[in-house]
């Protein structure tokens, strides 16, 4: 079997070298000039910050330069490596010494709108003291770079903005996908993709692929659609494509049509599977597509396998369409992922933790974890039992409504705490 032929394209064709990345001429040579500087010394700004929108070569770029340079790249996710502990364990380790054969090394930290600056995990803090001693290249990347938090990170970084991307260079990407995939497709439809891609070259990959899926020739009249689809509702009509579909083929597009990440996308049909699948031994079927297609997932992400990814995506779409069998076709409503909804329950519950702690050790003068252990839980017994005390305690901590609200326990004993407050 070939497991090229059912990669996503994004991945298939994704940037080996510099100069295959798609516009954003300026940037690249910037970031190279810069990389280069080292051979003559640490440099005066030890990291780069490139920002721009999603989908424009930010990370392909220094994946790329990486790969052209043959250095060594430690790349990690700022969503992932939050804490302080984790910071210094992988990039200021990884910044101060040198690899087993001598080649040379960049880091890259990712996606780093995830990293936040004010929890008491200290993790943006931890990377501002690596970046000041670092003795290899630092990549930061992320959608904006003047966003507060990043303030003392601008100082020490070379800024390097990266622009969508023109519609003339996405449509020559274009071209050249379709000539390797053998695809004869007219200039308009794929001016057509590139120009609703606003620049984003990831999308317009993605849009191409949904859209040429089984065919050797594209026309405008097969893109034109796209014009009407709501991109933000159109997960709906990809669910009811999976649980639908005749055919394999038609179930796979759904990945590249969804628009959601492979990962939610497999939330959102293992939540709404026992909806469209009425009949148990149908719902049976899926639900073992599903697992086996979790645990391919679960593969990747330990291996680092890219080629088992299509298993996953086949398993999700195309096993589980296939799995329906005995269900009578009829319209059904979609629900939004349960799992999700409670990650991010249990999310605003930590931010509003996080808050109050950050409130006890302003005042208290202990770390935000000691709060949290010792004194939160004293807090919680009085702010339910006397509303008259837990009102003053309020307003010496400058508590909000939302914290008085959680250690309150209640919205009727938070209404009395507060009514004392305004008294």
């Amino acid at each position: 079997m070939n497991v090229d032929m059912h990669l996503p394209w994004t991945l298939k064709y994704k940037p080996k070298t510099l100069a295959e990345v798609v516009g954003n001429k300026k940037a690249k040579d910037t970031l190279l000039e810069w990389i280069k500087s080292w051979e003559k010394g640490i440099p005066a700004k030890r990291a780069a910050f490139l920002y721009g929108p999603p989908g424009v070569g930010k990370t392909a770029a220094v994946e790329a330069l990486a790969h052209d340079l043959n250095m060594e790249l430690v790349e990690m996710n700022a969503s992932d490596y939050r804490t302080e502990e984790a910071v210094k364990r992988v990039a200021g380790l990884a910044s101060q010494y040198g690899t087993l054969f001598g080649r040379r090394r960049i880091i890259l930290m990712d996606e780093l709108d995830g990293l936040t600056g004010r929890e008491d995990r200290g993790g943006l803090g931890a990377l501002i003291k690596v970046i000041r001693k670092a003795r290899c290249p630092i990549v930061l990347i992320a959608t904006n770079a003047y966003d507060p938090r990043f303030i003392t990170l601008r100082n020490l970084c070379l800024l390097i903005p990266f622009k969508r991307v023109r519609k003339t260079e996405v449509v020559k990407h274009l071209e050249r996908i379709c000539r390797m995939e053998g695809i004869e497709a007219e200039p308009e439809a794929l001016k057509f993709i590139a120009e609703r891609s606003g620049g984003d070259v990831r999308s317009a990959v993605n849009d191409l692929q949904a859209l040429a899926q089984g065919r050797r020739r594209l026309t405008y009249e097969d893109v034109a659609w796209l014009s009407a689809r709501d991109r933000k509702e159109s997960i709906f009509n990809v669910l009811a494509l999976i649980f639908h579909a005749q055919r394999c083929l038609d179930a796979k597009r759904a990945v590249d049509m969804a628009d959601v990440d492979p990962d939610m996308l497999f939330e959102w049909v293992y939540e709404n599977a026992p909806r469209f699948l009425t009949d148990p031994h149908d719902l049976a079927d899926a639900m073992d597509a599903l697992s086996m297609a979790d645990v391919f997932r679960g593969r990747v992400r330990r291996t680092q396998s890219w080629g088992l990814l299509s298993y996953f995506l086949d398993l999700m779409t195309a096993g589980v369409a296939m799995s329906r069998d005995r269900t009578k076709p009829k319209w059904t409503k979609s629900e939004f992922p349960k799992r999700i909804q409670m990650m991010s329950r249990t999310k605003e519950v930590r931010g509003i933790l996080a808050s109050i702690g950050m409130q006890i050790r302003r005042k208290c003068h202990i770390s935000a974890k000691r709060a949290a252990s010792e004194v939160i839980p004293y807090l919680r017994v009085i702010f339910e039992n006397n509303p008259e005390m837990a009102a003053g305690l309020a307003q010496w901590l400058e508590l909000d409504e939302k914290m008085v609200t959680y250690l309150a326990g209640s919205e009727r004993n938070a209404k009395e705490i507060i009514a004392h407050l305004k008294s």
